[in-house]
């Protein structure tokens, strides 16, 4: 029998540019799972400000934030935690009676997997990391604290660049060059399933081939171009599917206060993730 909804039933929801199906079935997975009075649901906007306002307007519990809005979110919020506030980056907002407070669940899980993955100790390693939106500030913020000082901002728009690579004590470059890291980190969509670089690599093979590390943040499909060349060649891969499912378990703890165990978030994961 499918589960009722009702006038008490919580409403969950995410905002992206390109909505994807996974935080919708992962969180009603657990929903279901669990027997929690909660529905999730995926949705884009071309008006971030009015879809926030409707966020405390209607009493929708929490809103996941992808790209682009995890920047450009802060100004309609009432709080920021500490994960959002050092790194500028919000992926989601919790409504506590009209009282929104923003959050950063991707910092929590990119942090978690280097350790989970025993990537190289930082003081032996040098990265490359790809890319300088919001989803680049929790990366790059992750290293940082895990110890990492060798490292360079990777990224076309270089007022960007250099903003990230400064408050990180990193460096920046437009342009890859000679590089040839131990740690390579693409958060750009190239790779992503459906877009227009969903066929290219992110780094060139060469440089795939000299690192030890490989760690793409694109979680669709689940084994991106880069992944694939880069378990091909016997690397140490992290990949965006990873991310994704540690990041929407957290954000599931803080909408409902119930914390699945890891077999149900890897049950839910499963499901969230097959065609």
């Amino acid at each position: 029998m499918p589960r009722p909804i009702s006038k008490d039933t919580q409403l969950c929801m995410s905002l992206a540019g390109r909505p994807g199906n996974f935080g919708t079935r992962f969180h009603n997975f657990l929903y279901e799972e669990l027997g929690l009075d909660y529905l999730y649901k995926a949705f884009t906007t071309s008006d971030l400000g009015a879809a926030i306002g409707g966020v405390r307007a209607l009493g929708i519990r929490g809103c996941a934030l992808s790209m682009p809005f995890k920047e450009a979110c802060i100004g309609f919020l009432d709080e920021l935690d500490l994960s959002a506030a050092v790194i500028e980056s919000v992926n989601t907002i919790v409504n506590t009676d009209g009282w929104l407070r923003g959050y950063n669940t991707d910092y929590i899980a990119v942090a978690s997997l280097l350790r989970s993955h025993a990537v190289p100790p930082a003081s032996s390693s040098s990265f490359v990391l790809r890319g300088s939106g919001g989803m680049a500030k929790a990366v790059a913020f992750a290293l940082r604290d895990a110890g990492f000082r060798d490292g360079v901002i990777l990224a076309r728009n270089q007022e960007k660049g250099e903003a990230l690579a400064r408050s990180c004590g990193f460096r920046w470059q437009g342009e890859l060059g000679n590089l040839q890291p131990s740690l390579l980190i693409n958060v750009t969509p190239i790779g992503m399933a459906g877009g227009a670089e969903a066929d290219d690599l992110a780094f060139p093979p060469d440089v795939v081939a000299a690192a030890e590390t490989v760690f793409d943040v694109v979680a669709l499909p689940p084994e991106t171009p880069l992944i694939r060349l880069a378990g091909a060649e016997g690397k140490r891969v992290i990949t965006g599917a990873e991310v994704i499912a540690l990041q929407a378990a957290e954000q599931f703890v803080l909408y409902t206060g119930v914390r699945p165990s890891d077999e149900q978030v890897r049950r839910a994961a499963e499901y969230a993730s097959a065609p």
